[in-house]
């Protein structure tokens, strides 16, 4: 059994929301995308990449024949390897619709997605938005960050030893869309009856750090209290980004 609920904020400063997100606890499936691109594009590419890996997951539920387009993944799960599929399903439909339409040149959207089957957890990231765990009081984050800062200059260092202005160290260094090929970053946990995980844009995660979001979700509440929580103290927190947060609870 899993509670989960989702919701998504415009916040006080952009005129639209580039997130877009999926909580379905039938299917087991959970996403969150943050777009980018500017103009017409800014809620495009997060609701195609969402759209086609939902669309993906719920036709291989319910049809066991289907093909592999990008092979298989054997240290991945059967599940594992299924949401690996959408996510590269994802970003080719969200690149050709950016290579078709000239308003949409540039978009890309980043990903973060939970499919769970039994007690096993397969997670896909792809740029800034995150998967937390959170077990036995404790939150942990999953993920890792596709930006300057994570990757380049994890030693918070450049190649010269300077360090970069901050603007720079948020560029995102991998996003869907970008490319015709893009690298997803896969891993597979088991989960245990009382766990939560939580996604999210950075609008959320880059306003509140860890020690508040884990005492956000020490509070005995439903899923749906806890997401409202989780965005309303984001925005008396500064927030000035969308925000975006999905968090489902695991049972037995």
């Amino acid at each position: 059994m899993i509670e989960a609920h989702g919701l998504s904020d415009r916040g006080p400063v952009r005129k639209s929301n580039e997130d877009s997100y999926i909580s379905d606890p039938t299917l087991k499936l959970f996403v969150v995308a943050d777009g980018m691109g500017g103009h017409a594009a800014v809620e495009v590419a997060s609701n195609l990449a969402v759209e086609t890996i939902e669309g993906f997951i719920r036709r291989t539920e319910e049809d066991a024949e289907f093909s592999w387009p990008y092979g298989i993944e054997p240290n991945l799960s059967f599940c594992g390897n299924r949401l690996r599929t959408a996510v590269h399903l994802a970003n080719r439909r969200v690149y050709r619709a950016a290579e078709r339409y000239d308003e949409y040149t540039g978009m890309g959207t980043t990903l973060v997605g939970a499919l769970i089957s039994g007690r096993r957890m397969t997670v896909a990231n792809a740029g800034d938005s995150r998967l937390y765990l959170f077990t036995n009081g404790r939150l942990t984050q999953l993920t890792r960050d596709d930006t300057w800062a994570a990757t380049v200059l994890a030693s918070q260092a450049g190649p010269d030893g300077a360090v970069p202005h901050e603007s720079m160290r948020r560029v995102l260094t991998n996003v869907l869309g970008a490319r015709d090929q893009t690298e997803v970053r896969m891993s597979e946990h088991d989960l245990s009856p009382g766990d939560a995980i939580l996604l999210c844009s950075d609008g959320l995660h880059s306003t509140l750090d860890d020690t508040v979001i884990e005492a956000v979700l020490t509070a005995e509440q439903t899923a749906s209290a806890i997401v409202k929580r989780l965005i309303q103290t984001a925005l008396e927190s500064g927030a000035r980004d969308n925000i975006t947060a999905v968090l489902a609870r695991y049972g037995e």
